[in-house]
């Protein structure tokens, strides 16, 4: 699934279900000794998944430590990102001469929260939510919003190693499979305020991605 919205230059691998812990690094078990049974099998198997598309751009598998907020570290030359949700785990990465940074997002095909709409979204994308889902209401567009804004945050942080709130970006959803994230707040980091990002459904669930090449 996740490998129809990443370009050429960026490798994947997904799972839909575990793996073993068997396949976790030494370095890696004490990031989840304490982690209730969903977040340790959601954990070994982003790497799991992680180590095999590192070995499809000829990375040899190596631990990867959590970092700062929880990101991953990545081996030295490359950059990527894992998402993980019930039912899937994915990872996409890429050497670092080719992508400044990678986000991907997967989430259940489902609304959200009444409640967490207001929180994620401005009124001017509530609104646009509204006529989308007049036009085709199928599809679960304020959880492509949702998801579609942790892609953001999953290229932005990586690059300027600050936060970034749902407010401070605004998505517009192209109906056809595109999406674009505009910046509201700016940061040399990122060299850029327009992220143009790919979505796609697929069965019970949705993903997004953001993939910036290097100039």
């Amino acid at each position: 699934m996740i490998d129809a919205i990443l370009p050429s230059w960026v490798a994947s691998a997904e799972k839909f279900g575990d793996a073993p812990e068997e396949t976790l690094f030494p370095e890696e078990r004490p990031f989840i000794s304490r982690a209730v049974d969903r977040r340790r099998r959601e954990f070994v198997t982003g790497r799991h998944c992680a180590r095999l598309a590192l070995a499809r751009i000829g990375v040899t598998p190596a631990p990867i430590p959590r970092g700062e907020r929880g990101a991953p570290v990545w081996p030295a030359g490359t950059v990527g990102s894992i998402t993980h949700c019930s039912g899937y785990r994915a990872a996409a990465v890429a050497p670092a001469d080719v992508a400044r940074a990678v986000g991907i997002d997967a989430e259940p095909h489902e609304p959200l929260p009444d409640e967490v709409l207001p929180t994620i979204a401005s009124p001017d994308e509530i609104a646009a939510l509204r006529v989308m889902g007049e036009a085709d209401g199928a599809v679960c567009w304020d959880r492509i919003l949702f998801s579609a804004k942790e892609s953001v945050y999953k290229v932005w942080f990586p690059l300027t190693g600050r936060w970034l709130d749902f407010s401070e970006v605004v998505v517009d959803i192209e109906p056809s499979g595109t999406f674009r994230a505009r910046l509201l707040v700016a940061d040399p980091a990122i060299g850029t305020n327009d992220l143009p990002g790919r979505w796609t459904v697929s069965d019970r669930l949705i993903a997004t991605s953001i993939a910036l090449p290097r100039p």
